[in-house]
């Protein structure tokens, strides 16, 4: 789909006279949201620069070897946390655009999720304690209950 100027100077009268009509607050959380939106933006350029230099780098003079277990564990932990403020920059995208007026919880609790299977995956085994370990399954547990809770309720083909 091709967007030419007289569509782009239709989508910003539309949300020009759409701002007309908002009160203070809700153009204080559009204004926020941008602004929040604006800064994960960058956030996500610089650590995907960051993760670019630290993979593609040493690889060539064989200085890391990827299917080394701490490299491994140090490159998916950073793709994760890209996709963690990748999906987080997603939902205040509909914030901004006023697809949506708050965040979802559901949404909130995915990303909670992602953050934890990052937890997993850049998890030192050696040196966790049983304790904290139990604690990450308890969490986890609660959230994808939470979620699950959560879908049931908003099911629609549920009678």
């Amino acid at each position: 789909m091709r967007l030419t100027v007289r569509d782009g100077s239709a989508r910003w009268n539309h949300y020009k006279d759409r701002w007309a009509i908002l009160t203070y607050y809700q153009r204080f959380e559009g204004a926020v949201a941008l602004v929040l939106t604006l800064v994960i933006a960058l956030i996500v350029l610089v650590a995907l620069y960051r993760l670019c230099v630290e993979v593609v780098t040493p690889l060539p003079v064989g200085a890391a070897n990827p299917l080394e277990h701490s490299v491994f564990q140090t490159v998916f932990g950073q793709i994760m946390t890209l996709l963690i403020a990748l999906e987080f920059n997603h939902t205040l995208r509909y914030v901004v655009t006023r697809h949506q007026s708050v965040i979802q919880t559901r949404v909130v609790i995915l990303i909670a999720v992602l953050a934890l299977a990052r937890k997993f995956i850049v998890l030192d085994i050696r040196e966790t304690t049983p304790a904290y370990l139990l604690a990450l399954a308890a969490v986890t547990l609660a959230l994808g209950l939470t979620y699950w809770l959560m879908t049931e309720r908003d099911d629609p083909n549920d009678p």
